[in-house]
């Protein structure tokens, strides 16, 4: 089983490619494939036949998915781009936590 270092509902900005500096919410993941879906972000134009008779087909504009190899998270109290650490609370659950050294804050 695979697993990514963003969840549905992330702040993340892209790394390289075409989209590189981009920011959005992160709307689906997919582990098996290592990809995620980003709002706003890598749209692709997709030809759609029309599914019922009146109903209009055309070129639709959807967002592609991403590896996420691509994607950095951004902490919500500083808004950089950081590397997750985690750490064990006493009870034993995890919490991710930011890297960058003056922010250290948990989301």
């Amino acid at each position: 089983m695979n697993k990514l270092h963003v969840k549905k509902g992330d702040t993340v900005t892209v790394l390289s490619g075409k989209n590189k500096g981009k920011k959005g919410k992160v709307m689906d993941t997919s582990p098996s494939e290592g990809k995620v879906i980003i709002q706003g972000v890598n749209i692709a134009t997709k030809h759609v036949k029309p599914k019922k008779m009146g109903a209009p087909g055309g070129l639709v504009k959807v967002e592609a998915p991403l590896y996420a190899s691509k994607v950095m998270l951004v902490c919500p109290r500083c808004g950089k781009a950081t590397r997750i650490a985690h750490r064990i609370l006493p009870d034993g659950t995890k919490e991710r936590v930011c890297k960058n050294t003056e922010c250290g804050e948990s989301f």
